[in-house]
C-alpha cells in the first residue's frame, strides 16, 4: 500500500498531464456557463421572453442533454482507442466551439451561447469516459482514491477560478464582452497544449465495433453497470449527488438575486463556499480513508449533505429586505456567515459522499468495460440532472420558496440514502465500522500490506471482544469473511452487521456438526472465489486477556485448500466495549472507551507450514504485552 501523499502524483507525468488537461477543460466550462448565468441574471438579457429564474434552469438542462444522448458512443470510442490521442482531439473541438463563443459574444447573439453550451455539453461528454478511465490504467488501487479526490477538488478549484473569472471578464457597463471572448479561446488553447504532454495509454478493447445506434448502445452498456451490484448501485449514489448538487447550485444566482438581495459578487462567494468546500472534502478522503476505498465515509456524507441542506432553509428563510451591494455588506448582516458555512459544509460532505465512489466503480468495473460503465454512469447522471432541473422548476411554479425547494431536497436525500443502503448494506456497514474504528476506539493499524491486494488468503487473529469483526473489517481494505461462533452471530443487532457481512456462523461437534460441516463447506467455497475468510482459532473470547490455544481447525481449512495465512494480534482491547470480565460477564461502556488499539498484520506463513501451534506463537509475539 502506497503511504505517500495523494499530492506526490502532481509531479509525476503520468498523472500532472492529465490533471492539467481536466482541470483547464473544467475551468473553461465554468468561465463560459458562469459568465453566461450572470449576463442572464444580471443584465436583464431575456432569451424567447424568459426570465432568470427559468433561463439558469434551461441553461442546465441544454448542458447536461448531450450527457444522455451521445455518451454510449462516447465510452465506445474511449474503449476502443488510445486515450491520449482522443485528449487532444477533444481539446482542439473545444477550441473551435470557444471561438464560436466569442463570436457570439462580440456580435451579441445570445441565442447562439445556449447553442454552444449544449455543444460544450457535447465535448464534455466525450471527455468524461477518457478522464475516468484513464486513472485505473495509470494509477495504482491504493492511488485510486487520492487520485480521485485530487480530480474532484482540482474540478471544484476550477469552478471557483471559474467563477471568479466569469464575473471579473464581463463587463457591466457595455453590451460587447470582448475581455470574456479573448479568455475563453486562450485557456482553450493552454488546454489543447497541456494535453499533448499526455502519456500513451493504450486502447483497452481495440477490436470494439462502434455501435452507432445510441439508444441500442445504451442499454447494453447500463447492462454492463449493472453486472456487478456494488458498481450499479455506486453510480445511483453518484448520479443522485449530481441532482442533489444540481438542484441546490443551479439556484443560486436566483437565490441570491430573490432571497438574499444581494448582486453578483455575493453569487460568487456562495458558488465560491461551495466549491471549497467538496475541494477540501474531497482532499480529506485519502487521510480519513487510510490510502483505501473506505465506503463508510458515503453514509457519511449523505447523513451532512441532508443536516446542512435544512440548515441553509432556516438560514434564510424569507426575502431579505436590505440590499447587499458587496461581499462586505452581505457578511455583515445576521445570518451570512451561517449560510457560508452551510454552503461549505454541504460540499465538504458531498466529497465525503462522492469520492469513495467513483472510486469503487474504477477498482470493481471490469478494464475492457470501464470507459462505457463510466458512459453509464454519465448518462444516469444526466438523468438525474436533468430530472433535478425539472423538479426544481415544478417546485418553484407550484409557489415554494428557493429555501423551500432546499428542504425538499433534504428530505429527498434522506429517503434515497436509506434506500440504497438497504439494498447494498455493505456501505452502512462500513460506516459502521468506520465509526468504530475512528470514533469509539482509535484504532492504529500496521502491516497491512502483508494482505495481499487480490486472491484467496486465510487471516488467523486472537480473539478478544464481540468488537473484534467490525475493528478488523474497518482496518483492512479487502472484504473479509469472518467465521464465528453460531451464538455470536446470532446476537441482536450484532447479528444484521455479521449476516450482511456474509459471516460464517460455526458451532462445536457435540453442538452441531451439521452446522460445523457446513461452515467448512462455506470457507472452502469463499476461498475458491478468490476471498479472504478471517478465523478466531481460540474458539472463543479470552477472559484474562491472554491468547488462548489455536485449535486444528485451521489446519482441515489449509489441508482442503492450500493458501497462504497471514497472522493478526489484537493489542489493548481487553477490559474495553464487549470484552470478557475475568467472571465471564461483558464490559459495557464506557469499557476502556477511546482506547488506542494496535491491529498487527505479521507476514504471510505458507500452507505447508502453517499449524496451529505455529501460528498461535506468531500471534503471541505480534502482540507481545499489549494486553
Amino acid at each position: 500500500m502506497s503511504e505517500s501523499s495523494q499530492f506526490s502524483l502532481l509531479r509525476q507525468r503520468r498523472f500532472a498531464p492529465f490533471f492539467s488537461t481536466q482541470f483547464l477543460g473544467a475551468l473553461n466550462d465554468n468561465i463560459f456557463r458562469n459568465g453566461l448565468v450572470i449576463l442572464i441574471t444580471f443584465q436583464g438579457v431575456r432569451i424567447l421572453d424568459m426570465g432568470h429564474t427559468m433561463l439558469a434552469n434551461v441553461a442546465a438542462f441544454l448542458f447536461i442533454l448531450p450527457f444522455f444522448l451521445f455518451s454510449a458512443t462516447a465510452g465506445q470510442l474511449a474503449d476502443k482507442y488510445e486515450k491520449s490521442m482522443l485528449m487532444r482531439r477533444i481539446k482542439l473541438l473545444e477550441i473551435g466551439l470557444m471561438s464560436l463563443a466569442a463570436a457570439a459574444l462580440l456580435s451579441q447573439l445570445y441565442p447562439v451561447l445556449l447553442f454552444v453550451l449544449f455543444l460544450m455539453g457535447c465535448q464534455s461528454t466525450l471527455f468524461g469516459p477518457v478522464k475516468y478511465a484513464y486513472l485505473p490504467q495509470k494509477l495504482h488501487n491504493d492511488e485510486l482514491v487520492g487520485g480521485n479526490a485530487l480530480v474532484e477538488s482540482g474540478t471544484y478549484v476550477a469552478i471557483i477560478v471559474g467563477l471568479i473569472v466569469g464575473v471579473e471578464t464581463i463587463d457591466f457597463q457595455s453590451s460587447r464582452q470582448t475581455l470574456l471572448a479573448v479568455v475563453l479561446v486562450g485557456v482553450a488553447i493552454i488546454g489543447y497544449l497541456a494535453s499533448r504532454q499526455v502519456p500513451k495509454t493504450e486502447a483497452v478493447d481495440p477490436g470494439l465495433k462502434i455501435d452507432w445506434n445510441a439508444w441500442k448502445e445504451t442499454w447494453r452498456i447500463v447492462s454492463y453497470a449493472r453486472e456487478e451490484k456494488s458498481v450499479f448501485l455506486s453510480i445511483l449514489g453518484i448520479s443522485w449527488f449530481w441532482f442533489f448538487g444540481s438542484a441546490l447550485t443551479i439556484q443560486i444566482p436566483a437565490y441570491t438575486a430573490d432571497i438574499l438581495n444581494g448582486n453578483e459578487s455575493v453569487v460568487t462567494s456562495l458558488l465560491v463556499a461551495f466549491a471549497v468546500g467538496v475541494g477540501l472534502g474531497s482532499l480529506l478522503c485519502e487521510r480519513m480513508s487510510g490510502h483505501r476505498i473506505e465506503l463508510g465515509l458515503v453514509p457519511f456524507g449523505s447523513i451532512g449533505m441532508s443536516l446542512f441542506a435544512v440548515d441553509l432553509y432556516f438560514a434564510q428563510p424569507e426575502a431579505s429586505t436590505a440590499a447587499a451591494s458587496t461581499i462586505g455588506e452581505f457578511l455583515g448582516r445576521d445570518g451570512s456567515w451561517r449560510i457560508l458555512m452551510d454552503l461549505a459544509l454541504l460540499g465538504a460532505f458531498g466529497g465525503f459522499y462522492s469520492v469513495p465512489l467513483y472510486a469503487l466503480i474504477q477498482q470493481r468495473s471490469k478494464r475492457q468495460h470501464l470507459s462505457r460503465i463510466i458512459a453509464a454512469n454519465n448518462i444516469i447522471n444526466s438523468l438525474l440532472m436533468v430530472a433535478a432541473a425539472i423538479v426544481s422548476i415544478v417546485v418553484l411554479q407550484s409557489g415554494l420558496s428557493i429555501p423551500q425547494l432546499f428542504l425538499v431536497v433534504a428530505a429527498l436525500n434522506a429517503v434515497v440514502a436509506i434506500y440504497i443502503y438497504s439494498l447494498l448494506p455493505e456501505f452502512l456497514m462500513r460506516f459502521l465500522a468506520w465509526l468504530t474504528i475512528n470514533i469509539v476506539y482509535r484504532v492504529r493499524p500496521t502491516g497491512l500490506s502483508n494482505i495481499p491486494r487480490d486472491g484467496p488468503a486465510v487471516v488467523v487473529c486472537n480473539h478478544v471482544s464481540f468488537m473484534d469483526p467490525i475493528i478488523l473489517g474497518g482496518s483492512v481494505a479487502r472484504p473479509m469473511r469472518f467465521v464465528m461462533y453460531y451464538k455470536i452471530f446470532q446476537m441482536p443487532f450484532l447479528s444484521f452487521i455479521f449476516r450482511n457481512a456474509k459471516a460464517i456462523p460455526i458451532a462445536s461437534k457435540a453442538e452441531d456438526e451439521e452446522l460445523m460441516n457446513a461452515a467448512f463447506e462455506k470457507v472452502d467455497a469463499e476461498l475458491a472465489a478468490g476471498n479472504v475468510v478471517c478465523i478466531f482459532p481460540e474458539g472463543g473470547l479470552t477472559q484474562d486477556g491472554h491468547v488462548q490455544r489455536f485449535k486444528p481447525g485451521i489446519e482441515k481449512i489449509i489441508a482442503r485448500r492450500a493458501v497462504p495465512v497471514i497472522p493478526v494480534a489484537l493489542g489493548r482491547l481487553w477490559g474495553s466495549w464487549f470484552s470478557r470480565r475475568k467472571t465471564g460477564g461483558i464490559h459495557k461502556i464506557p469499557g476502556r472507551l477511546f482506547a488506542r488499539v494496535p491491529v498487527i498484520v505479521g507476514e504471510p506463513v505458507r500452507p505447508d507450514e502453517a499449524t496451529a501451534e505455529k501460528l498461535e506463537l506468531l500471534v503471541r509475539t505480534l502482540r507481545g504485552e499489549l494486553r
